[in-house]
């Protein structure tokens, strides 16, 4: 008899903090300085570092390369992808040279401090094992490169006076299986607020009831100091109060007060209303202390009976996985890079985001609360055994519950986190010891946040079932092993499961391969994968297969896919193979760029907009007469396909296999060039969209097309832009593989250059690159004045593109 159960959450989420003037808050950002070596006596303050690079944080002292194959070259077997033995592999975690030590210095002054004031230095991530010193003494350390972490450094400032600050960062060898990044790539701030204050990471705010009428808000928040009271609005996204409390009610360290909020507007992925708490401390009616803090309203359940759903609506997660890496700029963290992914998720119609494997940003987590994308927040990629030598193995037992605490505090307050991941097929789901470890990290996980549920993504399905790890899982997910769900849902209690990892289908954007056939770890000697979408790894499959079962099994509540960018490192198939230094599993490529299989996924899950798309191009000099497949991807069931006019039948989905009920394909197709059309027909049979793609003549000129015409003056803002390779007639060359050269004037510079080739060793940060499927992108800068950018783009024989974008304050 199978257990049902529920687990059920009523949130109400606090995402952006904002600190008014009672405390203040400086980002330390400009002015860095940077070497990469060891250097003895580099933490003092009477060191001379003026030769030493001026860097700005967040940085990745490794994305400039240059890509070599020797450098952290691995000999392993990967049990995970179900190798026998182990071998070399290249380019593993990106070639790039991120092993070593690299040090950090800079000076800040910091006005408002006095002694009695509390004093707090925080790191949102620096990559790794991190040593810090503060005006010549040490102040603490963290090895874990994707943890956040802050020390309390009151009694090390020095009033009216500059404070030096020193970080020590050291990347060992073997200690990741993709490109970790090197630096301090996210950001560094300190605050500095009265010793009477609101707790860093302090605040979580929680509904014990919604409803359309009426929401419960309940705040708890640790505080420091006596004889304080605590005073709440709640303001809605015009600015007006919407509900009000104050309380002295106190708990020890925590004050706890209840507001009802009439008429709440929920937050959801179609609706991401976003409301503000004020809240202000006080002692003896002196203001000590504020934080405003951007929230939104909503409920969320797991059960056996329904699945997820959120605000009471049945919800599958249609969601990717992402690494951290930003592509061409590394594992810098850049706002409007991550936006522009978000971006292009959401058109694809996905709704979620599983952090792989790591804990994710706070920019990437602000974001998905205001853009509407549900959460899979994750810890680990290890526990106690290791997957590589140097990895997290290392730090488990002594850091494992401290990561935890900090992850969990400082994210659980963001509406769009819906559940946390302690771990990433993990070699402790083996045994009994395995399913303690995995106890203590939920334990640890329901203590500091007991309204949402922990799942780990587990690949080894067979082991958990026998051992009862999969069992104790509040959410099981389930990597891969399609063929073992049916067994994992009648012998798991939950009854429902996750596809915490799907896919991992491979892929080169604009390639194709003949004969087109279905196969596992398929190897070219181009070193590229087949864009038919047919090509897999040895663990895994083709997208049709999960779509299977988010379709039929109501107890599937989603999935993520692996993945929905590349992202540097773990080339499969390739690993073993030079050149190549960045993954084929991307839905787009490492630029940004959708490759077919987007469309595949547009088709299911943009359920708002069309979706009708041919592969492959129809460019295929030498192939006259041979057999060359056309795949429609549409949210269509039905479509007719014309080669010069002449009608190469109607195709309609069907059930009679995986793929036909998700595809239209018209497999016998003989290549002849000219025009490929495309007709769809609606479910009453009349002609309702249309779509053709013209064979190219020779390469003419360049088509420039911006992500954004407009950019903010910070100095931080990104323009992307494509540079398509066309003929005469303006019909894209996708062959074409020109050399393009890059200038950038005016009010902003040439930040980075991606052709989206995994087997590409030009470098990001140089001005030049190869085209390759007929396009790059280009990423332009601004600067700190507002004024035009002009990016020129030129390649011998082609006419130059040129295109303006406005930078403004």
């Amino acid at each position: 008899m199978k257990i049902k159960f529920t687990f059920t959450v009523l949130l109400f989420i606090v995402g952006l903090t904002v600190y008014a003037q009672e405390r203040s808050i400086i980002t330390l950002s400009e002015n860095w300085k940077f070497t990469k070596g060891e250097v003895i006596g580099a933490e003092n303050t009477d060191f001379n570092a003026n030769d030493w690079e001026t860097v700005a944080i967040p940085h990745d002292w490794a994305i400039y390369g240059p890509f070599d194959k020797e450098i952290d070259k691995q000999t392993v077997q990967i049990f995970q992808n179900n190798e026998k033995k182990a071998s070399e592999k290249y380019g593993r975690t990106g070639a790039l040279p991120h092993i070593g030590i690299g040090w950090y210095r800079t000076t800040f002054k910091v006005p408002e401090y006095k002694k009695g004031k509390q004093a707090l230095l925080i790191f949102d991530g620096a990559m790794s094992n991190a040593l810090v010193y503060v005006n010549g003494q040490k102040v603490g350390s963290r090895p874990y490169g994707y943890s956040y972490f802050y020390f309390d450094i009151s009694n090390l400032i020095e009033e009216g006076k500059e404070n030096f600050l020193a970080v020590r960062l050291e990347n060992p060898a073997k200690a990741s299986r993709w490109y970790p990044g090197a630096g301090i790539y996210r950001k560094v701030q300190v605050i500095v607020k009265e010793d009477v204050n609101f707790k860093q990471w302090g605040t979580f705010i929680t509904t014990p009831f919604v409803s359309e009428k009426r929401a419960k808000v309940q705040i708890k928040t640790t505080v420091q100091g006596e004889d304080i009271h605590l005073e709440t609005i709640i303001k809605d996204a015009n600015g007006e109060v919407v509900g009000a409390q104050s309380s002295n009610e106190r708990y020890n360290d925590e004050l706890d007060v209840q507001i009802p909020v009439e008429n709440p507007q929920l937050w959801s992925t179609e609706n991401p209303y976003l409301y503000t708490a004020e809240l202000k401390l006080y002692q003896n009616q002196q203001l000590k202390d504020v934080q405003e803090i951007r929230f939104g309203i909503r409920s969320i359940k797991y059960s056996a009976e329904k699945g997820f759903e959120l605000n009471g609506k049945v919800t599958k997660f249609k969601g990717v996985c992402l690494h951290h890496d930003l592509g061409p700029l590394g594992a810098a963290v850049n706002k409007s890079a991550l936006k522009r992914q978000l971006r292009i998720l959401k058109d694809m119609g996905c709704n979620a985001i599983r952090s792989a494997h790591n804990m994710p940003s706070h920019e990437q987590l602000d974001l998905c609360d205001e853009m509407g994308f549900l959460f899979l927040a994750e810890s680990f990629d290890e526990w106690a055994k290791p997957k590589v030598e140097n990895g997290y193995n290392l730090h488990f037992k002594k850091w494992a519950e401290k990561d935890v605490v900090n992850l969990v505090r400082a994210t659980r307050n963001h509406p769009c986190i819906v559940m946390w991941s302690s771990g990433n097929e993990v070699p402790d789901q083996h045994g009994s010891l395995g399913v303690k470890r995995a106890k203590y990290l939920q334990d640890i996980f329901h203590r500091e946040d007991p309204t949402r549920p922990v799942t780990v993504g587990m690949d080894q399905v067979k082991a958990v079932m026998e051992s009862g790890f999969g069992s104790i899982m509040d959410v099981p997910g389930l990597n891969y092993r399609v063929h073992l769900y049916e067994e994992a849902y009648e012998k798991f209690p939950q009854g429902f499961l996750l596809g915490s990892e799907t896919a991992s289908t491979v892929s080169s954007r604009g390639i194709y391969k003949f004969p087109v056939v279905m196969d596992k770890g398929v190897i070219y000697p181009d070193g590229q994968c087949s864009s038919y979408d047919l090509e897999y790894c040895n663990w895994s499959n083709v997208p049709d297969d999960d779509f299977v079962l988010q379709d039929d099994k109501d107890w599937v509540i989603g999935e993520f896919v692996w993945t929905g960018f590349d992202y540097l490192g773990e080339p499969t198939p390739y690993d073993k193979v030079w050149p190549s230094r960045s993954s084929y599993f991307g839905i787009c490529d490492l630029a940004g760029l959708p490759k077919d299989r987007y469309y595949l996924y547009r088709s299911r899950w943009n359920t708002e907009d069309e979706t009708l798309h041919i592969l492959p191009h129809w460019n295929w000099e030498g192939r006259e007469g041979e057999t060359t497949p056309v795949f429609v991807y549409t949210n269509y069931k039905s479509a007719e396909l014309f080669v010069n006019g002449i009608s190469k039948g109607i195709k309609r989905k069907s059930k009679e296999n995986n793929q036909t009920r998700y595809r239209l394909m018209w497999n016998e197709v003989k290549y002849e060039p000219g025009t490929l059309k495309v007709i769809a027909f609606d479910d009453n049979g009349n002609a309702v969209a249309e779509k053709e793609i013209k064979t190219a003549g020779a390469v003419h000129h360049l088509e420039l097309s911006a992500d954004r015409k407009i950019i903010k003056a910070n100095g931080k803002d990104l323009c992307f832009v494509t540079v398509s390779i066309v003929d005469k007639e303006g019909n894209f060359c996708p062959t074409a593989i020109n050399d393009l050269q890059i200038k950038v004037s005016g009010a902003g510079k040439f930040r980075a250059v991606c052709n989206g080739d995994a087997s590409s060793l030009e470098l990001f940060h140089m001005p030049k690159m190869k085209a390759f499927s007929g396009k790059l992108v280009v990423l332009v800068q601004s600067d700190t004045k507002a004024g035009e950018i002009k990016l020129q783009v030129n390649g011998k024989g082609l006419k130059t593109g040129r295109i303006l974008i406005k930078s403004v304050l």
